[in-house]
């Protein structure tokens, strides 16, 4: 089941006062639900192979692991404990990879005895990666220099993607948590993963429930926002993405883009004619938009600055883009 979730973002409601735009567009992020993995599956188990090919076309992981007791909901392992169900993703994850890097290891050095450099390069790479592995380290703690990223990202390693722990908890444990969710962020911290606290239950009723409703039913239970809302938050943190804005009188849009990315990138975002014939950009910072009620309030005070093709792009930065077609 694939999901698209909006990414909630108070920015856009403050641009959306001063320009007064037909429509608002936030940014979002895709969720891939899959089915639970069992013992065995890197071996062919439950859904086996068809679960780690899915696992292998996301940017992410997500696990979504249960802290909560109930004796009315059954546990394939027979009882709670959310560090062993990690353990167990994660040890069929790693023999996967283990799988992946030795097949490819024992080819690439066969076909390094040619003498061709780059199978030379590679095959050297994968002797440490195999090791690294074999020792039971996931592949996203292993250290390559710039010269070996494009062939490590080439694997497309399942225990190479960054993970984010969700914790799973009970109407009393959605604010502070309990100690099977401490357990979690101590594993967490072990591994630089991210946690999140979501109780299931109480987002299946909030989805039930009209916009106004939503918000009364949190105040209620003590929250700010729903658990859906911090998950998306925190994937779209997880996958190094940040924003940026344009605004006017057709739309205030969020444009979603990697830190670091240029302005003829984030440009191109919208539109590859755009990267393809930048000429500059014009940059308001949010705040300074927000606090000068504008583009020809922030025009007037000197803050719109008109920036080249080396500009990298900030967060909630308000951009316009000049081309050539």
């Amino acid at each position: 089941n694939v999901g698209i979730v909006t990414v909630r973002d108070h920015r856009l409601d403050k641009l959306a006062a001063i320009v007064n735009p037909k429509q608002v567009l936030p940014t979002t992020v895709e969720f891939v639900d899959i089915a639970g993995l069992v013992r065995g599956a890197s071996k062919g188990e439950g859904l086996g192979n068809q679960f780690l090919g899915n696992i292998r076309s996301t940017d992410a992981v997500v696990h979504v692991v249960r802290c909560f007791e109930d004796e009315n909901v059954v546990h394939v392992e027979g009882g709670v404990d959310p560090i062993r169900d990690i353990e167990v993703v994660e040890t069929e994850l790693l023999l996967a990879d283990m799988e992946t890097v030795g097949k490819r290891c024992d080819k690439a050095k066969k076909m390094a005895k040619s003498g061709d450099k780059k199978i030379i390069a590679e095959a050297a790479l994968l002797e440490r990666l195999q090791a690294w592995v074999d020792s039971e380290k996931p592949a996203r703690t292993f250290e390559y220099d710039d010269t070996e990223e494009a062939m490590f990202k080439g694997l497309c390693l399942l225990t190479a993607k960054p993970v984010l722990y969700v914790a799973n908890v009970d109407e009393d444990s959605v604010i502070d948590g309990n100690d099977y969710v401490e357990r979690v962020r101590t594993h967490a911290a072990e591994v630089g993963a991210g946690v999140v606290l979501i109780s299931a239950a109480i987002e299946s009723e909030i989805a039930e429930l009209e916009e106004d409703e939503k918000g009364e039913m949190l105040e209620s239970l003590g929250l700010d926002e729903s658990g859906l809302d911090r998950l998306s938050r925190e994937g779209y943190t997880l996958l190094g993405l940040q924003t940026y804005f344009t605004a006017g009188p057709k739309e205030v849009r969020a444009w979603t883009i990697k830190k670091g990315m240029k302005a003829p990138q984030a440009a191109g975002v919208i539109h590859t004619d755009f990267e393809r014939g930048f000429i500059r950009a014009q940059v308001i910072d949010y705040d300074d938009y927000v606090s000068l009620e504008g583009e020809a309030g922030a025009k007037s005070a000197g803050k719109l600055k008109v920036e080249g093709k080396d500009y990298v792009v900030q967060d909630g930065d308000v951009m316009h883009f000049l081309f050539n077609v």
